[in-house]
C-alpha cells in the first residue's frame, strides 16, 4: 500500500461544506440522505500511478452508495480525485484493485457518522487500457 493513503474524511461535525468554495481538498464531505434508496457517482478524470513504472494510469470510477443515511457532496469528491491524483505524483504508486478497495474504504467510513448509519459502498474502478489489456476492479463494503 502507498504512503499517502491516510483518512480522507472530513469532520461530519463541521456545519458547513468547506469544499464548495476551495480548489484544495478538505475531506469527504456528507450530508443526510433526502430519502434514495441508491446513489451513482461517476468520474472519467481519476489518475494513480502505477507502483512498477511510475507512469500515470488512468481511470474510469463508479461509486455506487446504497441504503446510506448519508451521501457524499460531490465537489469534496471532485477534489478527493484531485487531491488523489497530485499525491500519486509525488508518493509510490498502487495497482487498480488496491486502489479501488482503498476508494470503498474511504467512502464507507465517510458515510459511517454513527454506528447505525452504515449503507453499503460499491466501487468499480476501470483502467485504461495498456498494451491492449483493460483492467476492471470491482469493491465491495
Amino acid at each position: 500500500m502507498s504512503r499517502f493513503l491516510d483518512s480522507a474524511v472530513h469532520d461530519p461535525e463541521d456545519p458547513l461544506f468547506k469544499a464548495l468554495g476551495e480548489k484544495e481538498y478538505v475531506g469527504l464531505e456528507i450530508f443526510p440522505n433526502p430519502g434514495v434508496e441508491e446513489v451513482e457517482y461517476f468520474s472519467d478524470e481519476v489518475v494513480g500511478t502505477c507502483p512498477i513504472t511510475g507512469q500515470p494510469d488512468f481511470y474510469k470510477v463508479a461509486i455506487t452508495i446504497r441504503d446510506s443515511h448519508y451521501l457524499i457532496e460531490s465537489k469534496s469528491l471532485k477534489l478527493f480525485f484531485y487531491d488523489l491524483m497530485k499525491r500519486a505524483f509525488t508518493e509510490d504508486g498502487m495497482f487498480c484493485e488496491a486502489l479501488a478497495v482503498w476508494i470503498a474504504q474511504q467512502v464507507q467510513q465517510a458515510i459511517e457518522k454513527s454506528p447505525e448509519s452504515k449503507g453499503s459502498v460499491s466501487v468499480s474502478l476501470e483502467q485504461k487500457s495498456r498494451g491492449g489489456i483493460t483492467i476492471r476492479a470491482l469493491a465491495f463494503t
